[in-house]
């Protein structure tokens, strides 16, 4: 099973995703935990260069093109061989990121993004993405608490993220069977929760149909 998190920078899906590994590993599940950009040593230079500051000219589409990149790599040579071996995959971001920060974050044509998307994943889809939903006002406010510095990416400013949000939310409206829209304000034990018994239904059904 192919599983992601999505989110605004700060909202907690990395917590999450990092949870719901240890519980499939508990349970001696084979997984597979990798982040976007990244997961490859390629995908892992490419991941230097975007969230660089020095990089604070970068145009959007060069920005989309070289997510997209690592993604591609990502997919070849990481998660498609992780689920011909019926491994669960859990990804830290993946396409919908792009979609939503590229897309209606940067106001890159929508159409455009998709037919990229689609390149670089190969057809490969999540079979599952919570989305942690979280309001960009609680998003500053965390990061004033935790004083950690931001990186490119993160330096755009509120409305950017008050865009990229919009985009979340209207992308799993559009794939309301793939997508799990989690509210993020709740405790960490509590869309902990959440998330397992959806996995937990899910993986039943997947199993029932494999029959």
């Amino acid at each position: 099973m192919f599983i992601s998190f999505e989110g605004l920078d700060g909202s907690g899906k990395t917590t999450q995703a990092n949870l719901l590994v240890e519980t499939l590993k508990a349970r001696h599940h084979a997984v597979d935990f990798i982040r976007e950009p990244g997961g490859t040593d390629i995908s892992e230079r490419i991941r230097e260069i975007l969230l660089d500051k020095k990089h604070l000219g970068m145009n959007e589409v060069t920005e989309l093109l070289l997510f997209s990149a690592a993604r591609a790599q990502l997919v070849v040579q990481t998660i498609q061989p992780a689920l011909k071996e019926q491994r669960f995959v859990v990804c830290d971001r993946y396409v919908d990121s792009t979609m939503a920060y590229q897309g209606y974050g940067r106001g890159l044509n929508l159409d455009a993004v998709r037919a990229i998307n689609a390149a670089a994943t190969f057809g490969v889809m999540p079979d599952v993405t919570f989305l942690i939903d979280i309001s960009v006002e609680e998003i500053i406010e965390r990061r004033k608490q935790s004083g950690t510095p931001i990186d490119r990416m993160e330096s755009s400013g509120k409305m950017f993220y008050e865009k990229v949000r919009r985009g979340y939310l209207a992308t799993a409206k559009e794939e309301p069977q793939r997508f799990v829209v989690v509210d993020g304000a709740q405790s960490i034990e509590a869309i902990k929760k959440i998330i397992w018994e959806e996995v937990e239904k899910r993986t039943r059904k997947q199993k029932a149909e494999m029959k």
